[in-house]
């Protein structure tokens, strides 16, 4: 799918000159392109601009969460119908370990996770993975790893009307895929078996896809609101990803 730019707004002043600059630079292998203007002047909307004509994959690098956020809202506006997510750190709170020689004292380390932004974490990687017309705006957390892409890759699962597998088989697959089984309420990176039928909820969305059985074989696949209960689609198929971002190759697990 291709980036389409949705704005009622056409570029003015020094705008279509900066646009056609940066395209042109992007073209000609340039690694780095300043583009100046004061706050208020329409830098993000250039930046679409560029986007829309280049359609590549985009990073936009902001210096914290609160701007990271302000950014993403933006080209979401601009680009609603492609895929525009948000990934910055998941700690709402985080203290290092320490030691206090002056009074021998040893802090051991803590952190509090936002299981909201793990979630649109996990989506921003899957989008990647899945999708061309993708824009991730992050901040300085997008440098750090988050394990070998490679691996979590070869670990995702397409699940299709008349896939052949067992109910059993799955459940396995499930907690291979580090996905925990609960008998309560799901929560995203969760399953739970009830008859012939599996519901599992995926990192990446709070929605509940339910897997029904007939023989070996999976009968029907329906989406479901996660809180409404409502029923979304009945999709032929969907893509399941590692509950994890850090996946352990499968010779080092036996091991």
């Amino acid at each position: 799918m291709q980036f389409e730019l949705s704005t009622e707004k056409s570029p003015a002043g020094d705008q279509p000159q900066a646009i056609e600059k940066l395209v042109m630079g992007i073209k000609a292998g340039y690694k780095h392109q300043t583009l100046l203007g004061v706050t208020g002047s329409g830098k993000t909307f250039t930046a679409a601009n560029v986007i829309a004509q280049i359609q590549k994959p985009t990073l936009v690098i902001a210096h914290n969460k609160t701007l990271a956020a302000q950014l993403a809202q933006e080209y979401k506006d601009f680009f609603p119908n492609n895929a525009v997510h948000y990934f910055v750190s998941y700690y709402d709170y985080y203290q290092p370990e320490a030691y206090m020689p002056t009074s021998d004292t040893y802090i051991e380390k803590e952190a509090q996770i936002n299981e909201e932004i793990d979630r649109l974490r996990h989506a921003s990687t899957q989008a990647l993975l899945t999708r061309s017309d993708v824009i991730i705006v992050a901040s300085v957390s997008c440098i750090y790893g988050l394990g070998a892409p490679a691996e979590y890759l070869k670990r995702h699962l397409q699940i299709k009307r008349g896939f052949e597998t067992t109910r059993t088989e799955l459940l396995r697959t499930l907690i291979d895929m580090y996905f925990e089984r609960t008998n309560a309420d799901l929560s995203p990176g969760q399953f739970r078996a009830v008859g012939n039928t599996v519901e599992i909820m995926p990192t990446n969305e709070r929605m509940i896809y339910r897997i029904g059985f007939s023989g070996n074989a999976v009968s029907s696949i329906t989406k479901i609101d996660g809180v409404s209960r409502s029923i979304i689609e009945e999709p032929a198929t969907f893509f399941l990803f590692p509950a994890k971002h850090f996946v352990t190759p499968e010779d080092e697990r036996k091991v």
